[in-house]
């Protein structure tokens, strides 16, 4: 934290400098980057509490509709959709699950292998390039669940494949679950719905 004692300011590398001895363009910098982050830690705190007041007012509002109007809002995973009664605004609540595998996913890669190595090169050559592909890890060196899940859409009825299959849905795991609230507003009188941001990069 950039600090001033008395007649100093402390540097990133935690001396006292004298503000006698920094210039002034860089004293009107430091003012600036000050400023911006106290906006920017105020906004934050706002966006939270907005988050978490629409949060518990969908919820509450759910938990009405249930009770006194026995109707039931949302899909299997909590996902919530609410339009204002002229149709112009609407409020989606989503919760989106982040998975990843446990040590089930070699098995199942393994059969994966011998059914390739098993199958002709010729004959199964685009599947082989679907595999290789869904198993390349990324620049972090994170493995793309959506690619390899892909591989479950493949009609392939090989016993071994089937295995395969099983062992790789057995390796799912629900790492985390995110919630978000998007609100869009609908383009003039079509039927399509344009996102208020509520990110610095889409205002």
């Amino acid at each position: 934290m950039n600090t001033i004692t008395n007649d100093y300011k402390q540097d990133a590398k935690g001396r006292l400098v004298p503000l006698a001895t920094i210039k002034p363009i860089d004293l009107a910098r430091d003012q600036l980057v000050q400023e911006i982050v106290a906006k920017a830690k105020a906004l934050n705190a706002a966006l939270a509490s907005f988050k978490s007041s629409v949060f518990a007012d969908i919820g509450a509002f759910v938990e009405l509709s249930v009770e006194r109007y026995d109707t039931r809002l949302g899909g299997a995973k909590g996902n919530v959709t609410l339009v204002s009664f002229d149709g112009r605004f609407k409020v989606l609540r989503a919760m989106a699950d982040t998975l990843t595998f446990d040590e089930g996913l070699q098995a199942a890669k393994a059969l994966i292998d011998e059914c390739v190595h098993e199958w002709t090169a010729g004959a199964r050559s685009e599947i082989r390039a679907l595999i290789n592909d869904a198993f390349n890890v990324d620049k972090e060196g994170k493995i793309s669940t959506g690619r390899i899940l892909s591989l479950r859409r493949l009609d392939i009825q090989d016993e071994k494949w089937q295995r395969a299959m099983s062992a790789l849905s057995d390796s799912v795991r629900v790492q985390c679950s995110r919630s978000y609230i998007r609100v869009y507003e609908r383009v003039g009188e079509t039927d399509q719905y344009q996102a208020i941001p509520l990110d610095i990069a889409g205002v």
